[in-house]
């Protein structure tokens, strides 16, 4: 079965991270499958909305550490699966909404950002670890995260490591409201079908008006991405991605 399951309910296009067994860690052909879906959708008219999720308990560990490690060796930098994804985030028409259950961690907690509506359960929590990873942040989370929670609370889930619970995430901000597990995929599909029955071309004119040119946005993706290939080439980044998979097989 695919690791991203695709699936429509009505004019809503459901994307589901399906790989549970590794928390959702993305590999290439994953980030690959998302761009797809998503660039389909957005030429697609019978598509109004897109909606991501994970699987119960775990929505996104992040990027799999073991294509990180073979990159860092090849020295290639990002994929070109990864860039095409965080490229497309921004330059996306159409809503995207996120229903976060368990952890939300790298990539996982930066596509939210270029969320419309983020709804999380009890037990979602939110973290970036690039730094610990030797990294910096990517999918212009440098820039849109201070923008969201502020400097110094974006300080402390980016450079001191920290991670917030699904109730300081709501506090902050960086999601709209707390929902049950058992009630969360519903709840995003309540707001997705409500959205998708919107007059379309207010809707995007409304939602264009509202987040603002996305050139700078866009800018940041690339200077991030610059910085992010120099850096996972490093010896310090090598070691950590190591540390991590010995850690991980224990």
């Amino acid at each position: 079965m695919s690791d991203v399951i695709v699936s429509r309910d009505g004019p809503v296009q459901i994307l589901r991270l399906n790989r549970a067994a590794k928390k959702n860690a993305l590999t290439g052909p994953m980030y690959a499958a998302l761009a797809a879906s998503l660039d389909a959708g957005e030429v697609d008219q019978s598509t109004a909305v897109h909606v991501i999720f994970g699987q119960p308990g775990i929505f996104c560990a992040g990027n799999d550490i073991g294509d990180f490690l073979k990159t860092a060796l090849g020295d290639s930098g990002l994929g070109p699966d990864v860039l095409r994804f965080i490229r497309l985030l921004p330059r996306l028409k159409k809503p995207l909404i996120a229903g976060v259950d368990g952890p939300a961690v790298g990539i996982g907690m930066t596509l939210l950002l270029h969320c419309d509506l983020v709804y999380a359960s009890p037990i979602a929590t939110f973290s970036a670890p690039f730094v610990d990873l030797g990294l910096v942040p990517e999918a212009a989370s440098s820039l849109l995260l201070p923008q969201r929670i502020g400097y110094a609370r974006a300080f402390e889930v980016m450079a001191l490591g920290n991670s917030f619970d699904a109730i300081r995430a709501g506090e902050a901000g960086l999601i709209n409201s707390i929902v049950p597990a058992d009630q969360l995929e519903a709840k995003c599909l309540d707001a997705a079908r409500r959205l998708a029955a919107k007059p379309r071309a207010a809707l995007a004119a409304t939602r264009a008006l509202m987040r603002g040119d996305s050139t700078g946005i866009s800018g940041r993706t690339e200077e991030e991405a610059i910085v992010f290939a120099q850096l996972l080439a490093a010896p310090e980044a090598k070691a950590a991605f190591e540390a991590f998979l010995t850690k991980s097989k224990r």
